[in-house]
């Protein structure tokens, strides 16, 4: 195979990655862009095999048989309320891939290097690109390295910890060391001396203690970060990755590995602004850490919860002409879609408007609710963002709440001492009635107290949310 194969492939499985990403932005062409991305890594894989170069392929095939099994394992055996912490762990391996990537491109360098003029001409593939460069490019060499390897362990040990975080393996709460951005300056300065040394001539020494700074970065980053913006944070370490990747294209030269890298290092930083900004939150003090900590203490809390039993709840989604359902991260956990799109279709034929409320940071990855509500048949017309839908719920006769808090939290607003001070949330308690499913009378993962469960037009639903609307079934006429 030649460099024109190999770079014809590289940009068509480029095309397909663009057409892929592209697609993700709509329900409708989701399905289709999954498999754009499907035929493209396919694409690539294939062409990097038989590209110029190339060699082991019985080691390259067992391995990616091997690799492919175990996700075919993994993605059987994981639910769909373990996307989350499946994700991150995801990012993980790409920043693990990065740091051994950059350490054997440093190794091979070496290498290289340590042979005569005669030997070198006899070299392929990485091998080959590396003896042709000169002091100045194999400098620019050390640069990509050591970023590739930099970022790629930040991503790995944040990830590390947002899974933790995720599956509550970790505490939730934003925890740093005495000193806090302190210590992650003194390391960000430490790591830039140390790329200083590198280029220079320092050993493999100075990769290796930056990578241990780099660990602890990351670590202490995602430790700095509260619990409430698991969803940031998985999109920011989905941003990391696809820088790693794009470093490392740099420093093996590959094309696709570059364009790929900066598609996904590019969309995870749009979509963590976007958040942030859905949030009221500075893009900056997310990436710095701290995010999810308190400021002061926290507005008290009067009144009490007041159940509601589900005859009552099914006697005021009778009377109702207007129904919002939100969905949150409780609906997940329950497994309750199916059960909320059966009530919706049951509401909707006895002829009243129901509409679904969607918060940008709902559950714990971006667009988890959207992937429910699809998964169970939920029409598309009817799932509205919160821009599309906060100004109607003063004119709603019923919410339904099923297994949220932050995003519902009227703190936000209220309460300048709240974790969530400043956050735009949808505003369910405008409407005439609120039903909040819930599990009992616990403040959720991010351990935030709701005003909303104690409000007068509020009614505690209690119970498992799947039984609970699956009881109201029979009940509605």
């Amino acid at each position: 195979m030649d460099y024109g194969f190999t770079t014809a492939a590289y940009v068509v499985a480029a095309v397909l990655f663009i057409l892929s990403l592209g697609g993700l932005s709509g329900q409708e062409s989701a399905k289709r862009a999954v498999w754009y991305g499907i035929v493209g890594m396919a694409l690539a894989v294939l062409a990097t095999l038989y590209g110029p170069g190339a060699g082991n392929w019985f080691l390259s095939l067992v391995l990616i048989a091997g690799g492919g099994a175990i996700g075919w394992v993994v993605a059987k055996r994981v639910q769909m309320t373990e996307m989350p912490q499946l994700v991150a762990a995801m990012h993980s391996l790409v920043g693990l891939a990065a740091v051994f990537i950059g350490f054997n491109a440093h190794i091979e360098l070496g290498r290289v290097l340590a042979m005569d003029e005669a030997t070198r001409a006899t070299l392929e593939g990485f091998a080959a690109i590396l003896a042709h460069k000169s002091p100045v490019e194999q400098v620019i060499l050390k640069v990509e390295v050591f970023l590739g390897v930099f970022i790629g362990a930040v991503t790995f040990t944040g990830s590390v910890i947002a899974f933790g975080k995720l599956a509550g393996k970790v505490d939730g709460k934003a925890k740093k060391l005495p000193g806090g951005h302190a210590l992650n300056a003194t390391a960000a300065l430490l790591s830039l001396l140390l790329l200083v040394l590198y280029v220079n001539g320092a050993g493999i020494w100075a990769l290796i203690l930056m990578t241990l700074v780099a660990f602890f970065i990351g670590y202490h980053l995602i430790m700095g970060i509260g619990g409430a913006d698991m969803p940031v944070v998985v999109s920011m370490l989905n941003s990391y990755s696809g820088w790693a990747a794009a470093a490392i294209g740099f420093s093996l030269s590959n094309d696709l590995l570059i364009v790929v890298g900066a598609l996904v290092g590019s969309s995870g930083a749009i979509l963590s602004y976007i958040m942030c900004k859905a949030m009221n939150r500075s893009f900056i003090s997310v990436i710095l850490g701290g995010f999810g900590g308190t400021t002061g203490p926290q507005m008290e809390i009067a009144g009490e919860q007041v159940a509601i039993d589900a005859d009552s709840v099914a006697t005021a989604l009778n009377e109702a002409d207007s129904v919002i359902i939100v969905p949150g991260y409780g609906m997940a956990v329950a497994q309750a879609q199916q059960a909320v799109s059966e009530l919706t279709r049951k509401l909707r034929a006895a002829g009243k408007e129901v509409r679904f409320a969607i918060h940008p940071v709902a559950g714990r990855l971006p667009g988890h609710m959207n992937v429910l509500l699809a998964e169970a048949k939920v029409p598309y017309d009817i799932v509205l963002e919160m821009d599309e839908i906060n100004e109607d719920f003063p004119n709603t006769d019923v919410v339904i709440v099923i297994g949220s808090n932050d995003i519902v939290n009227p703190a936000a607003q209220e309460d300048p001492n709240s974790p969530i001070a400043g956050m735009p949330v949808l505003e369910v308690w405008k409407a005439k009635l609120v039903i909040v499913s819930k599990r009992g009378q616990g403040t959720g993962y991010s351990g935030i107290e709701n005003p909303l469960f104690y409000k007068d037009n509020t009614r505690m639903f209690y119970g498992d949310a799947k039984k609970s609307v699956s009881e109201l079934l029979p009940m509605i006429k």
